[in-house]
């Protein structure tokens, strides 16, 4: 195994490992927001014990996850030393902006929504919670905006030449306001909301079936599914929305996206296959005729750009994009017929009679985590052999100083201190589920809400 595969493996080892956490505390925070707003609302105490228990969760999601974050600012000197350099400015100034705009305002608050229940006023504590929710998505939009530059570069003009060169800025909301940014920013907060709902759904759920907490678990399930209901839904526009920025701005990926060999018109749309990049064919496919095309133009007449027209060192690996992309549509529609009949079933009063459903749910917390994952493998292996995209190649921005066997000795022990960490997070977030609420269900209601 080269340097290069191996570095990007270690880097996609440890970025994918972080990312099981803040899509949750993204996504538990606005469900925070929405909790304890019914208690200020309607001053019913129930809701203010149930806001208490998934603060606990969120809690712990928010220190996991900063502590598997750090090592990734350190992969950046280290492995990626060229890169680092070429884009030093433009990254810069995001990630400032992400620590001043976003993590200040989130770890700020964070003690006061933590332990400022019996110190500060509801209305202060509230507002506490809103801004750690708040500076949570604040963190993802800034972390999406420096990625976002490395698909759709603007703003900027390059200084230098060779090894020297980097990227400069010369107009910094022309950098924000790249043409990938808002549309990949959306995606991922919506995609963000749905792994926090899920995990309560999923809590919720399990309490329901062991039958604890009933009162606890079936408000929190309705809260959580709305979440996840217009969650899912919106993510199905924003990954409309940015398919069709990819189709104009990185016609190679969207190509491998599709296994798109030639340029055609009356593109079909694939559900599902096995791509044989050799042969340039899809086997095993159920397909839908000129619907590639009708979707990123409104028009079946619509050209989509084809693999062949472009070198064939510039192409990025087809199989591996075709096979996560199509997983997380397939995931995403499962979610949405998941949220719909949740909210369905509930309309119609009989939502909590269906174990079977109960226990789909319980399991269902993986489904937006394998999602989030897929989605960032087809939008990173797409834009290869790139790490800027149409700038500097992947190859080129590796360290020079850096030696195989470090990699590995390094991989090795990421790997080692990463499982750790998963196993301790899974200990304590089972602890925190046995243990349960605070005696909810024992709480009466205010204003006149049924136990049960």
């Amino acid at each position: 195994m080269d340097f290069e595969i191996l570095s990007r493996l270690q880097f996609a080892f440890t970025i994918a490992f972080h990312y099981i956490y803040p899509p949750l505390s993204i996504g538990i925070g606005i469900i925070l927001v929405i909790m304890e707003g019914r208690y200020l609302k309607t001053k019913d105490k129930f809701y203010e014990n149930m806001t208490k228990f998934w603060v606990k969760v969120f809690a712990l999601t928010f220190a996991i996850g900063v502590a598997t974050g750090i090592v990734m600012e350190f992969e950046f000197g280290t492995n990626w030393a060229t890169y680092s350099r070429f884009v030093g400015d433009v990254f810069g100034s995001a990630l400032a902006a992400e620590g001043i705009f976003a993590f200040f305002l989130e770890s700020g608050f964070l003690a006061v929504l933590v332990f400022g229940w019996d110190k500060v006023g509801p209305k202060m504590h509230f507002f506490s919670t809103l801004m750690v929710s708040l500076g949570s998505m604040f963190s993802a939009v800034w972390i999406v905006i420096a990625n976002s530059w490395q698909q759709t570069p603007a703003g900027y003009h390059i200084v230098g030449e060779g090894a020297n060169a980097r990227a400069e800025i010369t107009d910094f909301w022309e950098l924000v306001f790249n043409p990938s940014s808002v549309d990949r920013i959306s995606h991922v907060i919506s995609g963000a909301w749905l792994a926090g709902a899920f995990l309560i759904i999923s809590i919720s759920a399990y309490y329901i079936i062991k039958n604890r907490h009933i009162r606890f678990a079936k408000s929190s399930i309705k809260i959580a599914l709305v979440v996840a209901l217009i969650a899912s839904l919106f993510q199905l526009f924003t990954g409309h929305s940015s398919a069709v920025g990819v189709s104009k701005y990185q016609p190679a990926k969207l190509a491998a996206m599709e296994a798109v060999f030639d340029d055609q018109t009356n593109a079909q749309l694939y559900l599902f296959g096995w791509v044989n990049e050799d042969k340039q064919e899809v086997s095993f496919s159920i397909a839908i005729p000129g619907m590639l095309s009708y979707l990123i133009g409104f028009d079946i007449d619509t050209k989509v750009t084809g693999l062949n027209s472009f070198k064939e060192e510039d192409r990025p690996p087809v199989n591996i994009v075709f096979q996560a992309y199509h997983l997380m549509i397939a995931i995403g529609m499962a979610l949405i017929l998941l949220s719909l009949l949740g909210v369905y079933l509930w309309a119609r009063g009989t939502l909590f009679k269906q174990k079977w459903l109960m226990w789909i749910f319980v399991f269902s917390v993986l489904l937006p985590q394998i999602a989030n994952q897929v989605g960032w493998i087809t939008a990173e292996v797409g834009r290869q052999p790139w790490i800027v995209y149409g700038l500097l190649r992947t190859s080129e921005g590796l360290s020079k100083s850096v030696e195989i066997g470090q990699v590995w000795f390094s991989l090795i022990l990421f790997t080692l201190i990463y499982i750790g960490l998963f196993i301790l997070f899974i200990y304590l977030l089972n602890e925190k589920i046995q243990h349960g609420p605070e005696d909810v269900d024992s709480i009466p209601s205010e204003i006149g809400h049924p136990k049960s």
